[in-house]
């Protein structure tokens, strides 16, 4: 029975337990989600040896062919080494097909399975965290303290020093999404290639506050309840070459936001105190709009939201084609829901 608190993630995802062979990642966080099924998948291959393979199992797979998970966990590469199957919870590949998987024993090879956002009462993740050879992973978004570790790793890694103060600012304009924090690391690092250190003239030159970009007003006119103003918005956005899956992403952000003043306003604070609460702080110009926003979002709708978000960027980044009309759609039907409350 392996059940991982948050703070112990990190330390499991780098040495997960020698009898664990099925692993669920889950969290609200897509990139760390993704970040960390990668990490556990490669540990899970060197144990099988240089001849290792890994394979994909999607819910497309299984149709036709609805015991293709099954036949993969169970069977052993014909040449030798180890396997590991990677696949994704959904509508098919659910709580109910492992529990029948499950009754027959510890698979034959490696299992990761990647979930959004489960409540600890969610049939799959209360699966996982009760099999003695399993464990469930919480992936949640990063703190500041996580994010000053991730800068400074990255920051070595790259034969770089970064001094507090700059890595304070680059702090502060990160953490909505591990993949997206990785990616304005990585862009900074580039930009000063060929030098030994890094400033805060460097992180004001080169790092955005997605704060301060366009594409967030599409999440707000999302939680005010706009619909036209989303499609308008996005519209353009796509147009003019943003792309949708970051849109997704952004709008996580600004929704795991807005769940945390609600849930601190829920605990009895202030709208004034909840908003303070925040890291990094909400810039002043959206003060009012987050505290109108909280009013009309009550936490479990918040919660339903974010899973519905976390869901349509698993989506979007397995079908890459259809990631625009994926993002269009969920941010427009949240806008419709909000808005159809504001008239009642």
């Amino acid at each position: 029975m392996v059940a991982i608190k948050a703070q112990q993630a990190e330390a499991f995802v780098k040495a997960p337990n020698k009898d664990v062979v099925a692993v669920l990642v889950h969290g609200p966080d897509t990139g760390l989600v993704s970040e960390r099924a990668r990490s556990i998948a490669a540990v899970f291959a060197n144990r099988g040896g240089e001849d290792a393979e890994t394979v994909r199992i999607e819910e497309p797979d299984l149709d036709g062919n609805p015991d293709r998970l099954v036949v993969e966990l169970q069977t052993i590469p014909m040449f030798g080494g180890g396997k590991v199957v990677r696949t994704t919870a959904g509508r098919k590949i659910n709580a109910a097909l492992f529990k029948n998987i499950f009754t027959d024993g510890a698979p034959a090879c490696g299992l990761i399975c990647e979930a959004g956002n489960l409540k600890a009462t969610d049939a799959l993740r209360k699966l996982f965290e009760s099999t003695p050879w399993a464990a469930a992973v919480p992936c949640y978004a990063d703190a500041d303290s996580n994010l000053a570790g991730l800068v400074r790793d990255m920051m070595a890694a790259a034969g770089l020093r970064i001094s507090r103060d700059a890595t304070d600012v680059l702090v502060g304009r990160l953490g909505a999404d591990r993949a997206l924090s990785r990616g304005e690391i990585e862009k900074l690092i580039l930009y000063c290639k060929g030098r030994d250190t890094v400033d805060v003239s460097d992180i004001e030159a080169i790092v955005g506050d997605a704060s301060d970009t366009g594409l967030e007003y599409i999440a707000i006119a999302a939680a005010s309840g706009e619909p036209a103003n989303v499609v308008a918005e996005f519209d353009r956005a796509v147009t003019a070459g943003e792309n949708p899956q970051a849109i997704i992403l952004i709008a996580l952000r600004y929704f795991q936001r807005l769940h945390r003043v609600r849930s601190a306003m829920d605990a009895g604070k202030s709208p004034d105190e909840a908003l303070r609460s925040l890291r990094p702080p909400l810039h002043f110009k959206l003060k009012d709009t987050v505290a109108a926003q909280c009013r009309l979002w009550p936490t479990a709708s918040l919660g339903e939201a974010l899973q519905r978000i976390n869901e349509t960027a698993q989506q979007a980044r397995l079908n890459s084609s259809m990631d625009a009309v994926l993002a269009e759609r969920l941010l427009f039907n949240l806008a419709a829901h909000i808005a159809q409350r504001k008239r009642r």
